[in-house]
């Protein structure tokens, strides 16, 4: 175990210094002035060009520059968007939780659906109950995620005028921000018409959290089917049917465990479509999150919000996936043994 963890903590230092020398060069290869695209600021006159330039080290090797720039991600000082003239660090302070609120909301919504039906799936496989499970599951993968928002939207906010179109809550409320999710953050606050608040912004959270959940969804039925379709073959399976063993006492035993282990590894990488999924759910719904965000940079060309927004979720995703990986192989020590089970 502690080899293990030596291993994946190398693994990620290895990463993290990639991800940044790779956020450190943007900026020499975007178009437009270096120093408006590392600093978000236009200078005025030639002398602040010249405190600018002494301020990045631009007058000193690359070298300086870049341990310039990795002191300043720990000290925070991200630079400011060329857009707003506001400090980066604050920003994705404020959004990023918004994302991540979203993230989670969907991936649990996706794993209390898709594993009671994919068990059942598996366990039950090739009746009408399998077939209308697997049907779902290639319409929800098959259903790009903008245009499943696009429908909710036409159908649930346009025509039923049942839920808002966008946003994350209504401009009545002002919500002080502590954990940066919202519904916690609603109640713990002292404002008044709480339940209103949380009302109204669990209602912002429907939609949004369903158009990422569909598709997750359909992930985790198709895996975890397939897994326990393949585990319940195994000879150490009908071994246990041959000594009597209820189909209940041997799913929970036997079954379960080795049938979700192997769908970890590939789950793991679905990060990233996760994380796409929700960016483009965010623009559709104007959900102020890191993805919304970023886009919106994108289309302003605000370089240094580019950079740092970047940055920032390919960490996230690379976290997330390695910790993913890193749990699998502590769970199944066989994967370090080069034994993997079949999905």
């Amino acid at each position: 175990m502690i080899r293990l963890s030596i291993r994946y903590l190398n693994l990620i230092v290895l990463t993290v210094f990639a991800l940044v020398a790779l956020s450190f060069l943007l900026p020499f290869v975007f178009q437009g002035d270096l120093l408006i695209n590392i600093s978000g600021i236009t200078p005025d006159s030639p002398e602040q060009r010249a405190a600018l330039e002494r301020a990045f080290r631009l007058d000193q090797s690359i070298f300086h520059q870049f341990a310039l720039y990795i002191d300043n991600l720990f000290l925070g000082n991200w630079g400011v968007s060329s857009r707003t003239q506001l400090n980066l660090f604050d920003e994705i302070k404020l959004t990023f939780p918004a994302t991540l609120e979203l993230v989670v909301y969907a991936s649990v919504l996706a794993i209390v659906v898709g594993l009671p039906l994919g068990f059942i799936a598996g366990l039950k496989h090739h009746n009408p109950f399998d077939f209308s499970v697997v049907t779902f599951s290639i319409v929800g993968y098959s259903f790009p995620v903008f245009w499943l928002a696009l429908i909710f939207i036409t159908l649930f906010c346009l025509q039923l005028e049942w839920l808002p179109t966008s946003g994350r809550i209504s401009l009545l409320f002002e919500i002080p921000p502590v954990t940066g999710f919202l519904l916690i953050d609603i109640w713990l606050s002292d404002i008044q018409n709480k339940s209103l608040a949380f009302k109204n912004a669990f209602q912002h959270l429907i939609l949004p959290t369903i158009s990422v959940a569909i598709v997750s969804t359909a992930l985790f039925v198709r895996f975890i089917r397939r897994s326990i379709m393949d585990v319940m073959e195994k000879e150490y399976i009908i071994a246990a049917k041959s000594r009597g063993f209820t189909q209940s006492q041997i799913f929970f035993k036997h079954g379960l465990k080795n049938a979700i282990i192997p769908i970890l590894p590939i789950l793991a990488l679905q990060v990233s479509t996760l994380i796409t999924n929700v960016m483009i759910v965010e623009t559709i719904f104007s959900w102020p999150g890191i993805g919304k965000w970023l886009i919106e940079a994108i289309y302003q060309r605000d370089y240094p919000a580019i950079r740092m927004g970047m940055l920032v979720v390919s960490l996230f995703v690379m976290m997330l996936t390695i910790s993913t990986e890193f749990l699998t192989r502590a769970i199944d020590p066989r994967r370090e043994r080069g034994q993997h089970a079949t999905v």
